[in-house]
């Protein structure tokens, strides 16, 4: 007797999430394509190869990072690569486990050196997509997928010929999604400008939104002068968002004001130390001292907000860059 086809909705409980996925590793892979600092070497602090050199010391897989380093161009190509055919994989749903795996993979290596530092764990996202990709390790994609296809087709060979079946209509699903990957990675790689424009991280500003002496008092009070002593720093809320801006005196009677929001992902930047300002996200680090980037993967640098003081008071005015 036949078994009746299930058709409740728990059979497309993994299709919302195998759409995020497969569709986020496509962007993921032609953004990293597009993108004129990433395969660039080490110099370029927005590059994978910067950004490899960066975590290595601390990472579980730090010798593997150091080959990255060294082969910044065949590295950058494999992991773009690899997202796209991840990504093309999982949504069209051929080999679902082992596009998956792939995913799997990857975001294991990302979360053992990318993310190893990220504290608390959760702040971490790769740590996140790792688990996320494991579902679908465990039940591939059935439905509405290129393996439904081809099962359901060799259910219709001679009996004993549907594996081999299987093996010849993959084989050629594969091919055929190899090229669409290639062609896709490779018009993109051409799109994008044969050379890279500079990056906030070399930025050559030497302002972030400074003032001096009594000014006119123009913005929104935010702090009292004694508050932000000589190499002090102080967080206040930016007045109508209220993001945070750390605001600074780095030397007698000038103040600077950068905004605390990581030009990555969003996350607020901790406290400048060293010089410098870290995203506790993705380790992105900025010039304390003009907000430039210093090392990726953010490409951006901090937004600048002018500062003025009047009297016993520093007034926040609007952003700058």
């Amino acid at each position: 007797m036949d078994t009746p086809p299930d058709r409740s909705p728990s059979r497309y409980a993994l299709l919302p999430l195998r759409l995020f996925l497969g569709a986020t590793f496509v962007y993921a892979g032609l953004d990293k394509l597009a993108d004129p600092h990433f395969l660039a070497g080490v110099a370029d602090p927005a590059s994978m190869a910067a950004q490899a050199h960066a975590v290595a010391a601390h990472s579980p897989i730090g010798a593997l990072l150091d080959q990255a380093v060294r082969s910044p161009t065949p590295a950058g190509l494999a992991m773009a690569f690899g997202e796209l055919a991840v990504g093309f994989g999982t949504l069209l749903g051929l080999w679902g486990r082992l596009a998956a795996l792939g995913g799997a993979l990857i975001n294991l290596t990302l979360w053992l050196s990318v993310s190893w530092g990220v504290h608390p764990y959760y702040l971490g996202n790769d740590l996140i997509y790792l688990m996320a990709w494991v579902p679908l390790v465990l039940a591939g994609t059935p439905q509405y997928s290129l393996d439904e296809l081809i099962a359901r087709h060799a259910r219709g060979t001679a009996a004993g010929r549907g594996r081999r079946q299987v093996l010849v209509d993959g084989g050629i699903a594969t091919l055929a999604v190899a090229g669409a990957v290639l062609l896709t990675g490779a018009g993109v790689a051409r799109s994008r400008g044969r050379t890279a424009a500079p990056s906030a991280g070399a930025g050559t500003g030497t302002g972030a939104g400074t003032g001096t002496g009594a000014g006119t008092g123009t913005g929104t009070a935010v702090a009292a002068v004694a508050s932000v002593p000589v190499g002090g720093v102080l967080r206040v809320a930016a007045p109508g968002s209220g993001d945070p801006v750390y605001l600074q005196q780095p030397e007698e009677g000038r103040y600077t004001a950068l905004s605390g929001v990581c030009t990555h992902s969003g996350c607020t930047v901790n406290p400048p130390e060293d010089g410098r300002f870290v995203c506790p996200c993705h380790n992105s680090c900025f010039d304390a001292a003009t907000g430039a980037v210093l090392q990726g993967p953010a490409t951006k640098a901090l937004a600048r907000f002018g500062i003025t003081r009047t009297g016993d008071q520093l007034h926040l005015g609007t952003e700058t860059a």
